[in-house]
């Protein structure tokens, strides 16, 4: 990430959000699923799962019967194409840029991806042993970057199109990058975001890794036992405020800071201590320009297991103070909709700005009391609502030691 932002540096913010989940096609049926405290994640069929030992996930439902109408080669794209096309349409639309046929042409697009079109590799892979291969588009659209070049190539974006993939930490990388660009006057407009789908590969290698819980994961509950994975796709549109101003449109949210780190120690588990996370939580506060107690909720990466949540409560307790941070509400997503992989990081984002947008933090789903060693705040049950004010951050910890955060406000709340 960037160094602080010079005095002068433009104000960024959020104008159009679009999600795709386990909730379903949409940024409401997303925001709906959240606020019930129920969880999306349960049996699926988008892989056969018979051969593993746990058999949940956060499967996207079935598109409406007009939406691959509506989305130019629907029937060539990969399932993570299709998330990303469509929540980056659903974006587009919130941002009034949808109907204005130069909107978005010359925006940047920054995805974060892990498989990108692996699912469609791995079924090109068995038709050819099979001795049935298919059409080559199983397998061209395989690269880890082909959700962010199809959100390009549909909406005729002629900015920058690049792809992070950096594990759990990708989308909020993602976001970082379009501040960094947008504060640097690279681009007025950036459509920012991820997309995974389930595959075999991620889905099989969690199992064996024994770090899938059996049953939809708990966060941060005494008796969690692993992940869950999910699958889907997240797109903010990302400018400066002064073009969503001329161009007549009232932000949602305003984009305040980033920060990333690297652990630097091992090549799945968070240090214990929290440091690297701790790390990109305060650098993120110091590029926003925000004190700690001016936070008024965290969303956490909160995977469900045991030392992943072990360590994030640990970072939050180093930038927050013990006491503070165990008054802090905390939300975790993935116990609703599952770990999107390298779109963990926007979908995570998308329900942080819904959250500060409606005054209203969902609950995380799950039964069970909170780790007493991990004590957070963490809102379950029903909704709690915001007080007026306060910024927003959203945390990822990825495979690698990659953390990553970003942090959100109120527009005109400058922290």
């Amino acid at each position: 990430m960037s160094p602080a932002p010079r005095p002068d540096a433009p104000r960024v913010v959020v104008t159009g959000v679009g999600v795709v989940s386990a909730w379903g096609w949409g940024r409401e049926e997303f925001w709906h699923g959240l606020a019930s405290g129920e969880t999306a994640i349960a049996d699926f069929s988008r892989i056969d799962h018979a051969p593993y030992r746990t058999h949940v996930a956060g499967e996207v439902p079935p598109p409406p019967d007009d939406l691959a109408d509506s989305i130019p080669d629907w029937r060539h794209l990969s399932w993570a194409d299709r998330f990303a096309v469509a929540a980056a349409r659903e974006a587009l639309a919130h941002a009034g840029l949808l109907s204005d046929p130069t909107g978005a042409s010359q925006a940047a697009v920054f995805f974060g991806s892990s498989t990108g079109g692996m699912l469609e590799g791995e079924e090109w892979y068995r038709r050819v042993r099979r001795g049935t291969i298919g059409g080559l588009g199983l397998i061209a659209g395989q690269q880890v970057s082909a959700p962010g070049d199809a959100v390009a190539r549909t909406f005729g974006c002629t900015g920058a199109v690049e792809t992070i993939s950096s594990a759990c930490a990708s989308g909020t990388l993602a976001l970082g990058r379009a501040l960094d660009a947008v504060r640097l006057g690279e681009c007025d407009l950036v459509l920012a975001g991820g997309a995974d789908s389930l595959c075999r590969v991620t889905y099989g290698g969690f199992n064996s890794l024994r770090s899938v819980d059996e049953q939809p994961c708990r966060p941060f509950r005494g008796g969690r036992a692993g992940l869950s994975i999910g699958e889907g796709g997240a797109v903010l549109v990302v400018e400066s405020a002064e073009h969503a101003a001329a161009r007549g449109v009232r932000p949602l949210v305003e984009l305040l800071g980033a920060g990333a780190t690297s652990d630097a120690s091992h090549m799945t588990a968070p240090q214990p201590g929290g440091e690297g996370a701790a790390r990109a939580l305060a650098r993120a506060l110091d590029d926003a320009g925000t004190a700690p107690d001016q936070i008024a909720f965290v969303n956490a990466h909160g995977t469900g297991t045991p030392l992943n949540d072990a360590a994030e409560w640990r970072a939050l307790s180093a930038v927050f103070g013990d006491d503070a941070a165990a008054r802090l509400p905390v939300s975790a997503t993935k116990g609703a909709v599952g770990h999107l992989l390298g779109s963990a990081g926007a979908i995570e984002a998308a329900a942080t700005v819904l959250s500060l947008v409606r005054g209203s933090l969902p609950p995380t789903p799950g039964e069970g009391d909170v780790d007493p060693e991990s004590p957070v705040d963490l809102v379950r049950g029903a909704p709690r609502m915001l007080s007026n004010g306060g910024a927003a951050v959203s945390l990822n910890l990825a495979f690698g030691g990659c953390n990553a955060a970003v942090v959100f406000a109120p527009c005109g709340d400058r922290a």
